[in-house]
């Protein structure tokens, strides 16, 4: 017997539950972590807010702002900011950027509801904010929740106000409505797809008239509260960027307080994590460590803050151009994780996974050699050297890891910031933390998946 559990642990794959495999001291830091973690989200709602709380956290650990040109040193910490809504961290390596780096990507932007550009009206008495939904959502999920409002309005000065309405104690919250199961014999036959639809996801604001006759009296009264508070008009909307978000505090969830419940862990988890192992590196990295932040990866890395943008090679250009390294052989010389999330096998909704090549909770942090649909479309598909090479920075550092894939073949399917940094002839891999509930208003993760994160993550930017 002893001979068959000796062959069949040399021979056959044999996954761990991570808690099996903790001692008392990984413990105590992986809860410290999450603590702090949970800090994080609260503080990052938004991706703006995301990048402050960033830049705050990396200023106190001795990180500088970018200067181009400047020539850096090993150990030299720098940060630039991407408008406020993405932004790069780096600690110089020993080496040459000749070498290449080693990067952490994750993203910072996650599902919402933004509000259009002319989103305030009155119907019958009642006061609403149009919106219209970022990122993969399922939109029932979005009614009969409480919501915050937050963003930022320029009004006719160009003068930024910023706005945060919803989290204290004291303030009010938004809310967008839904039928009673009474008279929803009609919405129920619908699909789910569309028993709520785009256009429906209006928040309701306000009840109370204003004291003068007239018409538009709610609408009235609504303007001139915000007039009063923050100075603003109706046209301000215009030049604004206002966004609701569950006004949801981040919650550890389960008798055992194993899970973090919050909005936002996609992708915020290997956000934090990222920037957390970048933070904890005990000694000046031989390639230069960089983590990236990027915004719009929730409808395809568009824009100026996504990864499509140039900004990236800006920054790494940067510190090539000053001791006449090419930018090209840099890409080629590197290596990077690309960190987002992984849906986690769900038993009660078995069907739509196929179990073997799933992610599960506990397990570790998730490898997921192609994302896209179908016949692996879209997907930057991590050859076998790349794939022995994580491998190898994984069970150095005692990384509890798996495997997973994105739902069952033909069954859905995704993507992330990998085939763009791909593009640039990077050596990528996807690696995150698994997720249950994916893109709700409060999604899940296990505490042991985010503290493997950070080990793996430290392991590639120590590499």
């Amino acid at each position: 017997m002893e001979k068959k559990d000796q062959r069949h642990e040399a021979l056959l794959r044999s996954p761990k539950n991570g808690y099996d495999t903790l001692n008392a001291e990984e413990t105590k830091k992986m809860d410290e972590l999450c603590e702090d973690y949970r800090t994080f989200l609260d503080d990052s709602m938004t991706e703006r807010e995301a990048v402050k709380a960033t830049i705050a956290i990396a200023e106190k650990h001795g990180f500088k702002l970018f200067v181009p040109g400047e020539s850096y040193q090993a150990g030299d910490k720098i940060y630039a900011d991407n408008r406020g809504k993405a932004m790069i961290l780096a600690i110089i390596g020993k080496q040459s950027m000749e070498t290449g780096f080693n990067l952490i990507a994750a993203h910072i932007d996650t599902p919402r509801l933004d509000l259009k550009p002319n989103p305030l009206y009155e119907a019958d008495g009642l006061a609403y904010f149009k919106t219209h939904y970022y990122g993969g959502i399922k939109k029932y999920q979005w009614t009969a929740l409480p919501l915050a409002l937050m963003g930022v309005v320029y009004d006719r000065q160009g003068k930024q106000i910023d706005i945060k309405i919803g989290f204290d104690a004291v303030d009010p919250v938004l809310y967008i409505t839904d039928l009673l199961p009474h008279l929803a014999k009609d919405q129920m036959k619908k699909s789910m797809t569309e028993g709520i639809a785009g256009e429906e996801l209006n928040a309701l604001i306000a009840s109370k008239p204003d004291s003068e006759e007239g018409k538009d009296r709610v609408k009235l009264a609504v303007m001139e509260l915000l007039n009063q508070k923050y100075g603003i008009t109706e046209c301000d909307f215009q030049t604004a960027e206002l966004s609701l978000v569950p006004a949801l505090s981040a919650r550890y969830v389960g008798l055992d307080s194993s899970m973090i419940g919050a909005y936002g862990h996609d992708d915020r988890v290997c956000s934090y994590a990222a920037l957390q192992a970048l933070l904890d590196l005990q000694e000046v990295p031989e390639k230069t460590a960089l983590v990236l932040l990027a915004d719009k990866e929730e409808i395809g890395s568009e824009g100026v803050t996504g990864m499509k943008s140039a900004h990236f090679d800006w920054f790494v250009n940067g510190l090539c151009k000053p001791n006449n390294i090419s930018l090209f052989d840099c890409y080629a010389n590197s290596f990077c994780v690309s960190a987002d999330v992984s849906n986690a096998y769900d038993p009660t909704f078995a069907g739509v996974s196929e179990k073997n090549n799933s992610a599960m909770l506990n397990h570790g942090i998730a490898v997921c050699k192609y994302t896209g649909r179908g016949g692996k479309g879209g997907a930057s598909d991590a050859s076998a050297e790349v794939m022995s090479k994580l491998r190898g920075m994984f069970d150095k550092a005692n990384v509890l890891w798996q495997m997973a894939e994105l739902g069952k073949v033909d069954q859905g399917g995704g993507g992330t910031v990998a085939a763009y940094l791909a593009e640039r002839n990077i050596d990528i891999v996807d690696a995150g933390v698994p997720v249950l509930s994916m893109h709700a208003p409060f999604e899940l993760v296990g505490k042991l998946d985010v503290f493997m994160a950070y080990k793996a993550y430290g392991a590639v930017l120590a590499s």
